[in-house]
């Protein structure tokens, strides 16, 4: 997929749709006329009248797409690239095969924009590119097929598809393109939005649904309307998932902002009528691993499709644990197809839970924040009967656990534990399920001694015996315990308490340096449990006193929806320094940050700051584009916010007081409709201290 900045710039659509966001490839040509929309009585027939559009529902009836579609799509590794062709296409389908993802689940091999010519043939066909593809495209359906999978392609609802080259779009030409779809053996059809020519979203969507259930042939139907008409509301009829928002792109700002525009459609998703917040990013390198486990769980609670998004040719072990993840994609496939609702999400820290067939419940404990946080709720909470004890399961630790009803954990930055939960005569079997935490923020100065305390909770029905627990941080660093790390037992609900005395030496730069909290415990039968908690210590340095830019001091940490962070410029496109001279309203500031929703960026203050102030808005090299909104933190209280601020408002200036508190961050949301084109700056940003 594009970046969220290009995209608008670089198509063509007509009408309503103008201000869309892409699905493929880059540039949209310039509109060309259309002729009227005409289907025929016949798919060999492309320009007679429609057949009478069938009154049984298409995706209740057809039985396609009963869990949400799994499989592979090369647009985010690829784009419109030469290594974008019939090798590796076929190397895929095998890597499905011999990696172990077809016995996982993945079931379709999806070719995106750019595998045909940019000219129709003489009769009107569609031609594959000969270079890519010189088989043909049935060759490579047939190949697929003989791996036991399945094979995908794309078109867009107008004249041409979303790439610069300017490749035929099926846009009056629907019967036609959907029987050589089903002539080549197509299994499945993205369908885009680009170059639409301002006709009516459900006529040229609905038309593309009778052509191809005209061939006869069962076809996946996937509408990327990018969720400009609200499809979720009248699409079911028409196919089998709908995109709900723009394009992801490999970032943790793309990701988080579709995340939270897809989580509150829960009520429209089920089984053939899915919910589509976009390909996976998994393994493409624009995240970490914890943040990668993150988007695939939640897309998993989310009952989405997963359809992988990067090069599995060059893919790491990481990305493949990741993918192949049997007990995460079986959250995904339940078959009672609910999508998680969420329960809570108050300062970043996230509950959603997904009723099972089975009557279990799936629950993510998810931390958007840049640091540890403690997520909580009950079995009660996520809507389990009361029972003496329940089973939780660990997704990713594959290990199991008795519990009283609580389901906690630290989770760490951008992290997310997920597990599934569920009463059970059985739960004495398995070891107490215990929480380790951390109290406070792990913030040091280098040279000097800081305290942390941690504990390990047991939250099971049974009490945890020959509890231990062990920190490690850097090579050398001094970690001393000052306080008891063993105890013979810890009854449910009560904690093994450690307080500890933690040194990074003299010089140790300013940054986040990883401290590991380990704990062994047994349960009354003697099985034993071994836990860990990572988590980031930030060294630090004390802000001076009186008045600074926040542009001249470090930062705990930066995040952004797209490229990095940038110092006294705008945010300018995805390389570092590529920014512009601050500007809102026409006004021009020589200091201040740069940033991109999803943003979040943490100074360390020490208690000894009072002020932070800045002029706000959206940077003016959005030529009117974007909405934002700006908020200030202090520790976990938010001291300042906008409303939703857009590029015509200019300048306005915002001011909280931070007195007291420890770590100051500045947030920059999406305004709710998506982080296209949300360039936004702290100009002349200050702290008071």
């Amino acid at each position: 997929m594009r970046h969220p900045h290009t995209r608008t710039a670089r198509r063509t659509v007509v009408g309503a749709l103008a201000a869309g966001l892409l699905c493929t490839a880059g540039l949209a040509v310039p509109a060309v006329a259309v002729p009227a929309v005409a289907a025929p009585a016949a798919p060999d027939a492309p320009d007679a009248a429609a057949p009478a559009r069938d009154s049984v529902t298409p995706t209740r009836a057809d039985g396609l797409a009963l869990t949400p579609p799994m499989g592979f799509n090369n647009w985010n590794s690829t784009h419109c690239r030469a290594e974008f062709d019939e090798s590796m296409v076929k190397g895929i389908a095998d890597l499905f095969v011999a990696k172990g993802l077809k016995d996982a689940g993945y079931q379709y091999v999806n070719l995106d924009d750019c595998w045909a010519l940019p000219a129709r043939d003489a009769n009107g066909k569609l031609v594959p590119d000969p270079v890519r593809f010189p088989n043909g495209i049935k060759a490579v359906a047939d190949y697929v097929h003989s791996k036991g999978l399945k094979l995908g392609i794309y078109t867009s609802a107008g004249t041409k598809t979303c790439n610069s080259a300017g490749f035929p779009g099926a846009l009056g030409h629907e019967y036609s393109d959907a029987q050589q779809f089903a002539d080549w053996g197509v299994d499945y059809l993205k369908y885009d939005n680009c170059n639409n020519q301002g006709v009516d979203a459900r006529l040229r969507y609905t038309t593309m649904r009778d052509a191809l259930k005209a061939t006869g042939r069962p076809i996946v139907y996937s509408l990327c309307e990018w969720g400009q008409n609200k499809p979720w509301e009248w699409a079911s009829d028409l196919g089998h998932l709908w995109r709900t928002t723009g394009d992801i792109s490999d970032s943790w700002g793309s990701m988080l902002s579709i995340l939270k525009q897809n989580l509150p459609l829960a009520p429209y998703a089920g089984p053939g009528h899915w919910n589509d917040p976009d390909m996976l990013e998994v393994g493409n390198g624009g995240m970490t691993d914890t943040e990668y486990r993150t988007h695939f769980s939640m897309w998993s609670v989310m009952a989405a499709p997963l359809l992988i998004g990067s090069d599995l040719r060059q893919a790491s072990d990481a990305t493949f644990d990741i993918l192949a993840n049997k007990e995460v994609i079986a959250v995904d496939q339940d078959p009672l197809g609910k999508q998680g609702a969420v329960l809570s999400s108050e300062g970043g820290r996230w509950v959603v839970a997904k009723e099972m067939k089975d009557g279990s419940r799936a629950v993510t404990l998810f931390n958007e924040t840049g640091s540890p946080q403690r997520i909580a709720t009950t079995a009660q909470a996520v809507g389990l009967p009361d029972a003496a004890a329940y089973t939780l399961r660990d997704l990713w630790r594959h290990r199991s656990y008795n519990t009283a009803g609580t389901i906690s954990a630290t989770v760490p930055a951008h992290g997310t534990v997920l597990v599934r939960v569920s009463p059970d005569r059985r739960w004495a079997a398995n070891p107490p399920a215990v929480e380790l935490g951390l109290d406070g923020a792990p913030l040091l100065e280098a040279g000097k001694p800081a305290t942390l305390t941690t504990t390990v909770t047991d939250l099971g029905r049974t009490p945890a015996t020959q509890v231990s627990v062990s920190l490690t941080g850097p090579e050398g660093w001094t970690v001393r315990p000052e306080s008891a790390t063993h105890a013979d037992s810890v009854p449910t609900g009560k904690a093994l308490s450690t307080r500890w005395t933690v040194t990074a030496p003299a010089g140790t730069p300013t940054g986040s340096y990883d401290l590991t909290l380990r704990a062994s415990h047994r349960s009354p039968s003697g099985a034993r449990a071994d836990s860990a908690l990572a988590f980031a210590a930030g060294v630090v340095v004390r802000p001076p006193a009186g008045t600074s830019y926040l542009s001249d001091l470090p930062w705990l940490s930066a995040t952004n929806g797209w490229g990095p962070v940038e110092r006294d410029t705008s945010n300018g496109e995805s390389a570092a320094r590529d920014g512009h001279p601050i500007t809102l309203g026409k006004v021009v500031y020589a200091k201040g940050l740069g940033v991109h929703a999803e943003s979040a960026v943490e100074f360390y203050t020490g208690g000894t700051c009072r002020t932070v102030t800045a002029d706000v808005g959206v940077d003016d090299e959005k030529n009117g584009k974007g909405t934002v909104a700006f908020e200030i933190w202090a520790d976990g209280r938010k001291a300042a916010a906008t409303g939703v601020l857009t590029n015509a408002m200019g300048a306005q200036p915002l001011s909280a007081d931070v007195t007291g508190a420890q770590v100051v961050r500045l947030v920059v949301t999406d305004g709710g409709d998506g982080i296209d084109s949300d360039h936004a700056d702290w100009a002349d940003a200050r702290l008071m201290c």
